[in-house]
């Protein structure tokens, strides 16, 4: 049996009672003895004696109750900053600093599994072409330069490198063995993901209104659930669910963390159009929780914990790109719907120490944290502003036919039985593809990172690689074609790419789209290098994929550590912005989140859809019958029979509702709210030794003898008038983080309705259909 101190948000019912002097009875009988445990902090039992009323650890897939939390943490900190003496100034003194260890412990960690990915996957993605003689685990750099990890290069050997041996001479048969191992690194991906499937509760709220289900049809959970593989994909979309307040049970777990890992790698190395900053963000929010698991101070409370994980989710930008400004702005503009000043200051503070520690390991060899440096060395003239203005509505326009396309696809290919079925045939296929259209392309041979390292060069200094060496011929039209070539194949193989069954992230990709494109339309404007176009379209194309914008120009600073042409960037970035937000008003990661089916409930987006409906809050009231099956009218002696509790259990269970609960009125006014897992716990374990004849104390001082369950009843539900503007809903859902709110009748007061937070989302996912 676990002790308290690891309870978490997703540790199941355990049978336990507070120390709470109402249970006096209940500890005389013998019978109960067995069910008396100590499952529940210090806070929970101080709350249990308030009117807020104590609450178990979150169930899988509900929502957590950030006031809730919010007083919890008060009750835990005064507990602490009133020890006397010395060892309450300690206490003190690590409350304070829990936060700060915490984020610093968690940039150190990230960056040793990023080094880790980053050395492995440089290494397996070099074996599609070849192997090095003096050490089969050295890519193909390391094994012909003095570049290594834990150092810096030295000297430069000559390209052609006798270390290094290709696996054949002939094109078609290298062709062949680099398709060979394509394929079979993205089985090996797509396999490892497979072990993180989980089968989830249903997230649809309302279809249980009109659809109840008993527990013999629909079984413990109710509904049918769905299913995903924890492992696929960014995890961005589930990391902005789990930030919200949704609990997405075991996404965080170790397990998940070294699947991503591995499966991270060897993706990146097939080839295709993914790359790994976004596994890199779901790894360091993995890391983020282990190290909060430690901390009672986050362990305890849902709350705290996501201000963590908000913070973590900077360091894997941060190590993703050795941006880590960038990361932070990521993790506050893309990410986190709560964060606060002090959350802030620690992403900083993590996001330095991943990126200091990653300095030091040193995985690419340069002894730089910039990934693709540049120095063009000229500046541009304001009559460029027009094509960056160009660049930035060709990279919304990709971005908004991406986003279609891929939401398209994802609706019809992936619906397909067989495909939906065996998604490794999926991940087969995509790779096949990939392998065929990329490879006679010398330029998309390459990882994407090296791509996006070659378009972005400047052939004023050098004309040792391939791209300058085709802009120094007289006859460029192959080599344009090549960069139209590129530029296609990379939008149509990121539609049919983003969405498969193994972990992989949508920057890059966009990236490599938009620097295609930009070079290309460099070869005609030759006035300033065509990298400059190259690095201002790659920001303008995963602008328009993602909107993001502020982070976004910072991150392409610190990438290439080009301060000058920050404003270009700005341009394109925001006009790329526009043109999507024209085409498509959500980003692929909102896109992703709807097509994945997570309840996810952002305020802005919500407000503005609300704005035009002119609704009113009783629009959510939900129908009479499920009004009917939710209330409890408790009489005068504030008791109730066991087997009415029990028959709204099973109607709760039966509706799927996982977040509902009973609302308890006397005389058709609110008394307080009972929540389903609370009920279900007082039911089926402390009420286990009372038969259905038995009466239930759910409000009021208990007496010897009784069951009492009024401990878990929150007699401060908050409430709002049913001719309300739906505005004030979504503020109140928004701003305050409520699991539910009461409806209230205009000018009696009287109780009319419930609505839960799911409720709300899906009522207002149906308005943008």
């Amino acid at each position: 049996m676990p002790d308290v101190e690891h309870a978490t948000e997703r540790t199941h019912l355990l049978p336990h009672l507070v120390h709470d002097r109402r249970f006096s009875a209940v500890q005389h009988e013998a019978d109960a003895d067995s069910v008396i445990s100590t499952h529940v902090s210090k806070e929970e039992q101080l709350l249990a004696t308030t009117a807020v009323g104590e609450r178990l650890p979150y169930n899988d897939y509900t929502t957590i109750d950030w006031l809730h939390d919010l007083v919890k943490d008060s009750f835990r900190s005064r507990l602490i900053h009133t020890q006397p003496g010395i060892r309450g100034a300690l206490a003190s003194a690590f409350e304070s600093g829990q936060g700060w260890i915490a984020a610093a412990l968690i940039g150190v960690l990230t960056a040793c599994v990023a080094f880790c990915v980053d050395v492995a996957e440089a290494t397996v993605s070099d074996w599609k072409f070849g192997y090095c003689s003096s050490n089969v685990l050295s890519n193909r750099e390391n094994c012909c330069t003095d570049r290594h990890p834990f150092g810096t290069a030295k000297v430069n050997l000559a390209e052609d490198c006798s270390e290094w041996h290709i696996w054949a001479e002939g094109y078609w048969q290298a062709f062949g063995i680099f398709v060979g191992f394509a394929l079979a690194f993205g089985v090996i991906s797509s396999s490892f993901t497979m072990f993180t499937k989980s089968t989830l509760p249903s997230a649809a709220p309302g279809h249980g209104d009109s659809h109840p289900r008993s527990l013999k049809e629909g079984g413990d959970q109710g509904l049918v659930g769905k299913s995903m593989y924890l492992a696929a994909g960014s995890g961005i979309p589930e990391i902005k669910t789990i930030l919200s307040g949704f609990v997405i049970p075991h996404f965080l777990d170790l397990k998940v963390l070294v699947i991503k890992a591995i499966g991270a790698v060897f993706a990146v190395a097939t080839g295709m159009c993914l790359g790994k900053e976004g596994p890199f963000v779901h790894i360091a929010t993995c890391v983020a929780y282990l190290v909060g698991m430690l901390f009672p101070k986050y362990n305890e409370n849902g709350r705290k914990m996501r201000e963590l994980l908000s913070a973590g989710c900077s360091a894997g930008l941060s190590v993703a790109f050795g941006a880590p400004i960038g990361g932070v702005l990521f993790s506050y503009e893309e990410i986190s719907t709560y964060f606060p000043r002090k959350v802030l200051w620690r992403a900083f503070l993590c996001s330095l120490f991943a990126a200091m520690v990653l300095k030091a390991l040193n995985p690419t060899g340069t002894g730089k944290l910039v990934l693709f440096e540049t120095n063009y060395g000229i500046s541009y003239s304001p009559i460029h502003y027009l094509v960056f203005v160009m660049l930035g509505i060709t990279g919304g326009l990709f971005g908004g036919v991406f986003c279609k396309a891929n939401f398209w696809w994802s609706k019809t290919f992936r619906k397909n039985a067989i495909i939906s079925r065996y998604p490794v045939f999926e991940v087969f296929l995509v790779v096949l593809a990939t392998g065929l259209l990329q490879y006679p392309n010398q330029m998309t041979r390459e990882p994407g990172d090296v791509i996006i390292k070659n378009l972005l060069v400047d052939c004023r200094g050098s004309k040792q690689t391939w791209v300058c060496q085709q802009e120094a011929t007289d006859d460029k039209s192959k080599y344009i074609g090549w960069l139209v070539y590129g530029t296609l194949v990379k939008l149509v193989l990121t539609i049919i790419t983003f969405g498969c069954k193994v972990p992989s992230g949508i920057i890059i990709p966009a990236l490599d789209a938009g620097a295609f494109f930009g070079r290309l339309v460099g070869q005609w404007i030759t006035t300033i290098s065509p990298g400059i176009f190259a690095m201002v379209g790659a920001a303008a194309f995963l602008a328009g994929v993602s909107r993001m914008t502020i982070s976004l120009c910072v991150i392409m600073f610190e990438l290439t550590g080009e301060l000058e042409y920050i404003v270009p960037q700005m341009i394109a970035i925001l006009v790329a912005k526009w043109v999507a937000d024209a085409l498509e008003k959500d980003g692929v990661y909102d896109l992703a989140q709807a097509v994945l089916g997570h309840p996810f409930l952002d305020a802005d987006h919500a407000m503005n859809l609300v704005q035009g409906q002119q609704e009113l809050v009783q629009r959510l009231i939900p129908p009479k019958q499920t009004m009917h099956d939710i209330t409890v009218d408790v009489p005068k002696d504030n008791k109730i029979a066991k087997r009415i509790l029990e028959d709204k259990l099973e109607k709760l269970k039966g509706r799927g509702l996982m977040d509902a609960g009973l609302v308890l009125v006397q005389d058709g006014t609110l008394q307080g709210y009972l929540a389903e897992g609370e009920l279900d716990f007082g039911l089926n374990h402390i009420g286990q030794h009372w038969d259905s004849t038995s009466r239930i104390r759910v409000l009021g001082e208990a007496e010897e003898g009784e069951l009492d369950l009024s401990m878990f009843v929150d007699r401060t539900p908050l409430t709002i008038c049913a001719k309300a503007p739906m505005e004030y809903l979504v503020e109140m859902f928004g701003k305050l983080g409520l699991r539910y709110i009461c409806v209230v009748e205009e000018g009696s007061g009287k109780l009319v309705g419930v609505i839960i937070k799911k409720r709300l989302v899906v009522w207002l996912e149906s308005l943008k259909h």
